[in-house]
């Protein structure tokens, strides 16, 4: 029993919006190799995807792809914020540094502006980007977040800075002697 094109929209019509990227090009190239000559094309203009991406996936089924927990190939995905929208580095510590705690020659920096205002303040500055996005990048530039989520900006413990006034003090003892600093290493 062979399926009509448009019999083969339908079902690519049902089951993609229901798979991922990988699973998408499993079933297209499977499809394709098992309607032998044709199939890619027929793929293709049934499912949508580019015929490139179809002849991709038939070579992909035809090697013995794998199971992956990976969505994407490794390299996939789309440019870093920081990387594609040049000067959002220097805004975003234009926004934090006034609010930085701490020593910025220190071991522990943080800021307790939240994600989401940083986020909104950029966006009003003509940047593109998500208090998630905001979270990573200031992640890796070693800030800490440190505002309670439940607590509004600006209000917190008078001993807060000194509680972490303290904890770099120790970091810094425990760098001094040659031992790892750890956020868990005070939990024994």
């Amino acid at each position: 029993m062979e399926a009509s094109r448009d019999e083969l929209a339908r079902f690519f019509e049902v089951v993609l919006p229901h798979l991922n990227e990988m699973q998408r090009r499993v079933v297209a190239g499977a499809i394709a190799w098992g309607l032998g000559r044709g199939g890619k094309t027929a793929v293709a203009e049934a499912s949508g995807m580019s015929r490139n991406t179809v002849i991709k996936a038939e070579r992909e089924v035809i090697a013995g792809i794998e199971p992956s927990p990976r969505q994407r190939a490794v390299g996939g995905g789309d440019i870093k914020a920081e990387i594609k929208q040049p000067g959002l580095l220097e805004a975003l510590d234009a926004l934090v540094n006034p609010e930085t705690r701490g020593n910025p020659m220190s071991l522990l920096r943080w800021t307790s502006k939240s994600t989401a205002k940083l986020a909104a303040d950029l966006v009003r500055q003509g940047f593109a980007i998500t208090d998630d996005t905001v979270g990573r990048i200031l992640k890796s530039l070693g800030y800490s977040l440190q505002a309670p989520a439940k607590e509004k900006e600006g209000t917190s413990h008078p001993d807060r800075d000194a509680q972490f006034h303290y904890l770099n003090d120790q970091a810094t003892s425990f760098v001094e002697a040659g031992q790892p600093v750890s956020p868990f290493s005070q939990l024994a």
